[in-house]
């Protein structure tokens, strides 16, 4: 028995058992007891997690998956969401553990797993994981080049990113169309912000939303006083800004308003 993969799914189910076994040994084993798994699929990943010394529990929406795991994994059977990552409640399946994430992500909701992880990371101190090689650089890419974004700072700003390795088509079934990449995060020290998180998050995407504009235009929205758009970080474009800058910037806009 065999699972076929499902486009709607945006399914490629590895094959490669070195690239499988490199992903896992890409978690550190010492910083929480539990890891959760992301679309296992027919399990190439989730076998060697299994040998690892944390508790291995796995999501999949893909209800052939499930059985395919149920029936050749007997020892994780328990441990096996039937759900949608996106939409659970991580509370309700994973109670207040401290968890790392790991998978071969489907391409078409990889940005959103990213983003769910972001809400969550005060549960989750690791990631790794494989992405579309484009959104994995981008993931992981520093100030000052067009690939850097959205994703860039609002992942940044919680974890220190780093690019692994490029996985080719050819390890896949079906091949995707395009290279994949291999990413970990780990959650910094101090994870919560000197500023407002919302208005964070507000200025990166109005900022990232006109990238080719300096600040002081992509940002008018915020109805800057004369003052504030004369400061000279208002006529950087936001490709320019580490992190840091992007925290100073939110600060000067919640000063300016208040």
């Amino acid at each position: 028995m065999s699972v076929k993969a499902k486009k709607h799914l945006g399914q490629h189910f590895l094959t490669d058992e070195n690239v499988a076994e490199k992903i896992a040994n890409s978690l550190t084993e010492s910083t929480y007891n539990d890891v959760l798994e992301i679309g296992p699929g027919m399990g190439v990943l989730t076998k060697y997690l299994l040998k690892k010394d944390y508790t291995t529990h796995v999501i999949e929406i893909d209800t052939e998956s499930v059985e395919y795991l149920k029936t050749h994994y007997l020892n994780l059977a328990d441990r096996i969401i039937s759900k949608d990552f996106l939409k659970i409640d991580l509370n309700d399946f994973l109670g207040e553990k401290q968890f790392a994430i790991i998978g071969n992500f489907p391409y078409n909701i990889s940005s959103q797993i990213v983003f769910k992880t972001i809400e969550n990371r005060h549960r989750i101190p690791e990631f790794s994981g494989m992405f579309q090689k484009e959104v994995a650089k981008r993931i992981a890419e520093k100030p000052g080049t067009k690939v850097y974004g959205i994703l860039s700072v609002l992942t940044q700003a919680f974890y220190d990113a780093t690019y692994l390795f490029t996985v080719p088509p050819s390890v896949f079934n079906p091949p995707p169309k395009v290279d994949s990449g291999v990413i970990k995060l780990v959650r910094k020290e101090n994870f919560t912000l000197p500023v407002d998180e919302s208005l964070f998050f507000k200025v990166v995407k109005t900022a990232f939303n006109q990238r080719r504009k300096m600040l002081r235009s992509s940002l008018k929205t915020f109805n800057l006083s004369n003052k504030l758009r004369e400061d000279a970080i208002f006529a950087q474009r936001p490709e320019q800004l580490s992190v840091q800058e992007f925290i100073s910037l939110t600060q000067k806009i919640a000063d300016d308003v208040t």
